[in-house]
């Protein structure tokens, strides 16, 4: 206990008996008795208080958890990378040769006039504006709506 030897303790028990003499020693060692039980009730009750406050077992399962919710995240990711979205349009649209074919079969293209060639090519310098973009927004929605 403490780290004492045996022949400490004898010593530490003499001195104790000189001083107290026999009358005195069975209190004063019931007293210490006392004195330690009621340290280490002290101490269990704090390290108690200290494990409800922090609930490390209670942290330590929702790290888990969250480390199992990356783990299925990371695993999705890892089939999105695999992805071949030639594979998916080919489903939707059929093959790329019936395509063509269908294509093809349409009648005589009709040529169109080609302009003269200009020596000056003049730009106009558009600014865009919040109207612009709003217009801009506009015509996308009207070309989905159209697509559907």
């Amino acid at each position: 206990m403490f780290g004492l030897g045996f022949m400490e303790i004898l010593f530490i028990a003499i001195v104790a008996i000189v001083f107290l003499g026999p009358e005195k020693l069975p209190k004063a060692m019931v007293d210490i008795a006392k004195f330690i039980k009621g340290a280490k009730n002290a101490i269990s009750d704090a390290k108690k208080s200290i494990s409800e406050e922090v609930n490390i077992e209670d942290l330590k399962r929702e790290a888990l958890a969250y480390k199992a919710k990356l783990d299925e995240a990371t695993e999705e990711l890892q089939g999105f990378k695999n992805l071949n979205p030639a594979s998916d349009v080919k489903r939707e649209l059929g093959s790329f040769k019936d395509n063509f074919a269908s294509l093809t079969q349409l009648e005589e293209p009709v040529a169109t006039p080609v302009e003269p060639k200009q020596k000056e090519i003049a730009f106009k310098k558009k600014t865009v504006t919040e109207t612009t973009v709003t217009e801009v927004k506009e015509e996308i929605k009207k070309e989905k709506e159209s697509d559907k």
